[in-house]
């Protein structure tokens, strides 16, 4: 939906011809005819919309599609510092992004741009605390860690990231829980939908729709 806010940010694109000098906090920007580029906190153009898409910056770097539909990254001053030669590409987190090749399979760059986990995988996620997730040819998820080595074997119907030590996931039953880093089931696969930690709670969902608090231990501390 077109607001006031993107019509003053075309009038802006349209009056300059120059790049505004500060940078600051990116936000990314689409243009009337569909291009994408990047506008500071002021509302002021930095980055011209070149792009045919563009996610947030994270950890430095933006996704960007170009013509062609490749994904690449550039950075803050808008250089295109890893080719666009992706089919798809995710954000950063923890020095590393996903990407995928043209067989549609999915591996892990670092922010030179060199791949450093083999595009091998279905589907993937993100780092988070050293461990990604990853779709195997069985169609389960599992974990790799920064290696590319398989430290949780692909068997879950469904994974979340892990976050303070724990990540949920889906059984053949589709029944949630929760497992370590070791890949331990630390909270039985009894709930019919789980979120992730935060502050030592967990949000999870009865077959009766009702959402509750459970700690670290499996515990239900509170309803949600």
């Amino acid at each position: 939906m077109e607001t006031q806010s993107t019509y003053y940010l075309e009038e802006i694109e349209e009056r300059i011809d120059y790049l505004d000098k500060e940078v600051g906090e990116l936000k990314e920007y689409r243009d009337r005819y569909g291009n994408y580029g990047f506008v500071n906190k002021r509302g002021h153009l930095v980055i011209f919309t070149q792009w045919r898409y563009a996610s947030a910056f994270n950890e430095g770097l933006a996704s960007v599609k170009d013509s062609d539909d490749n994904w690449g990254y550039i950075d803050k001053s808008g250089r295109l510092v890893i080719p666009c030669q992706w089919s798809d590409a995710s954000d950063f987190s923890e020095n590393f992004a996903a990407v995928k090749n043209s067989n549609d399979k999915w591996g892990f760059i670092d922010k030179s741009g060199k791949v450093v986990i083999p595009c091998q995988w279905y589907s993937e996620g993100f780092f988070s605390e050293g461990l990604a997730r990853v779709k195997g040819s069985n169609g389960k998820w599992g974990y790799v860690d920064k290696s590319g080595k398989v430290v949780i074997p692909c068997q879950w119907k469904l994974t979340w990231h892990f976050r303070e030590g724990l990540a949920a996931v889906e059984d053949s039953n589709d029944k949630w829980g929760f497992i370590d880093k070791s890949g331990k089931v630390v909270i039985p696969c009894k709930w019919d939908d789980a979120d992730w930690f935060k502050e030592g709670l967990a949000m999870v969902r009865d077959n009766n729709y009702k959402r509750w608090k459970i700690d670290k231990t499996g515990n239900v501390i509170c309803e949600a």
